[in-house]
């Protein structure tokens, strides 16, 4: 335990904004620091606004005894989901992996620490909703004074179990796919498919609640809480110990998590060292032979180079492979169900003609298609090989052009067959369908090109870990959030227009304010190429 304290605490220090602020003397980089801390303290604010007005509703129908279960419900599928999504990152396939097995630690000891590492890191959001809900459930059941500290204490155990399940799930994933050659694409196949499973289960629960009435929805997700509290046990003990003061219950979440704690890692330590050494290894052809080289133009061959990375990085083939996953998804179900049947579905049957929603298909295969855009992140993950992209006699322009191309080839097949099946399921015209694809495509450059711009803009070079760059970095986010605010109000627009005008004309009109800020976006990523590094969110010095 000693000895786990040790590197925690080492590991803490060594990627703690807090202290890249209090030792920097680069004033930007404390610039971009604060502006995290900004936009983390909005979106805690945001996340504990929602969680207040559940318990709200909870307490104007009287049904607040079951927000202890929703508060454990909430924090358990976070905790889960957050760390299924990093586990291969943090627990396998990290970047300082030889230097911390070359320590005098054991690798469960190794392990158990990249993993309360992941916990400290997802803490805030954790303590966000408990915080919220406890808030909203004083105000409404008056407990007694014990019950808010109680609260908040098992509230910093209720992640540990989910998180365990979670990583001892990943564990599985890469122990199975460390069997094959190909284990990058093995474990991704793998991750993709929970995932996909994941998205699919909020439409089974929704079945279960077709009432339309506010109170006789929340009566049965009450209802549901409480069976679920059954079902999961360490729910259950959280809403005893803090509606009962029960000692037994407390004292069960307590130990449980300790004791489930100190199995995993055992187990995952034993097999820690192989798992790492065989998805850190590639196996060699033997059916290998010389031929003659093929001369490639350097944009087709940084597009390449591109694909290679993507290829050999499970995080980053998930989050940036499951947009487009998703859509083709979506156009294959929209061909097999119809266009209306899916109307009805995601409208609960509402009477709505679903022509007068054909303006918003290629927005709504936007949304998913540019979820992520490679160009956002791409920059930052050269992190410390950043100086061979400088060593090359390559200009700059041409560098990002190969990495903008590679997005533009990996989203515009999936959007043109997405949309494509929604407008021949919806009945479109041929001549709308046509606007439709084209505008799409013009979305997929904007995409590109906004997301090159914030990935120099925003380049973090002095990463540890890549998931710190793909799912958490500064680019990444000023990316994803306007964008996706952006095509939601879009298509609600797409939509009213077109019931006051020419579908082909509002396209058209789409088209040309997508290709506007496609080409301000590119003409920024020219701007931004003929600076010096410095001055685009990076420092060499700091890579060298």
């Amino acid at each position: 335990m000693r000895n786990g304290s040790i590197l925690l605490r080492t590991l803490l220090l060594s990627t703690s904004q807090r202290n890249i602020y209090r030792h920097t003397g680069d004033k930007k980089k404390r610039k971009r620091i604060i502006a995290g801390y900004v936009g983390a303290v909005c979106l805690y604010a945001m996340l504990m606004g929602y969680s207040i007005s559940m318990c709200v509703g909870y307490g104007t129908y009287g049904l607040i005894d079951a927000t202890p279960v929703m508060c454990a419900l909430v924090i358990s599928a976070f905790s889960f989901l957050f760390t299924f999504f990093k586990t291969n990152g943090y627990l396998f396939q990290f970047r300082e992996y030889d230097m911390l097995m070359s320590l005098p630690f054991e690798a469960r000891t190794v392990a158990a620490c990249k993993f309360l590492y992941m916990y400290m890191k997802s803490l805030p959001w954790y303590l966000s909703v408990a915080l919220a809900m406890m808030i909203g459930y004083g105000y409404y059941a008056r407990p007694q004074v014990y019950v808010y500290p109680l609260w908040m204490i098992l509230s910093l155990f209720l992640p540990i179990i989910p998180m365990l399940a979670a990583a001892f799930l990943g564990f599985l994933i890469a122990r199975i796919s460390a069997g094959f050659r190909k284990t990058n694409i093995i474990q991704t196949i793998l991750t993709m498919a929970f995932i996909i499973f994941c998205f699919s289960i909020r439409y089974i629960i929704e079945a279960f609640f077709k009432d339309d009435r506010v109170e006789a929805t929340l009566e049965a997700v009450a209802g549901a809480t409480g069976q679920a509290a059954d079902m999961y046990l360490p729910a259950g003990w959280f809403a005893k110990a803090v509606i009962n003061g029960s000692i037994i219950a407390i004292l069960l979440l307590v130990l449980a998590s300790a004791l489930l704690f100190t199995i995993v890692f055992r187990i995952v330590g034993n097999s820690y060292r192989n798992i790492n050494s065989m998805l850190k290894s590639h196996a060699a052809s033997g059916k290998y032979r010389l031929t003659g080289q093929k001369k490639k133009s350097v944009i087709l061959a940084i597009a390449w180079k591109e694909w290679r990375r993507m290829a050999g990085s499970t995080t980053y083939m998930t989050n940036v492979g499951i947009g487009v996953i998703l859509a083709f998804l979506l156009g294959v179900i929209t061909l097999i169900l119809g266009f209306d049947r899916i109307v009805g579905i995601v409208t609960q049957n509402a009477p709505i003609d679903s022509s007068i929603l054909r303006p918003a298909i290629p927005f709504i295969c936007y949304f998913f298609i540019g979820m992520l855009s490679t160009t956002a992140c791409s920059p930052s993950l050269e992190g410390k090989n950043y100086w061979i992209l400088q060593s090359l006699p390559v200009e700059k322009k041409t560098i990002y052009q190969g990495k903008m191309l590679f997005n533009m080839l990996l989203t515009v097949p999936f959007m043109i067959f997405s949309a494509l099946c929604l407008c021949l399921s919806s009945g479109t015209p041929a001549l709308e369908t046509v606007m439709y694809l084209v505008l799409g495509v013009t979305l997929c450059a904007f995409s590109t090109s906004w997301g090159c711009v914030c990935g120099i803009r925003h380049m973090r070079l002095d990463w540890e870990n890549e998931i710190e760059v793909i799912k958490q970095g500064t680019a990444v986010t000023i990316y994803l959030l306007p964008n996706m605010f952006a095509v939601m109000g879009l298509a609600v627009l797409a939509v009213v227009l077109g019931m006051r005008m020419s579908h082909v004309l509002m396209t058209g009109i789409m088209i040309l304010i997508a290709a506007a800020l496609s080409v301000f976006s590119y003409l920024g990523v020219c701007n931004l190429t003929g600076r010096d590094i410095d001055s685009c969110g990076g420092k060499q010095s700091s890579v060298v």
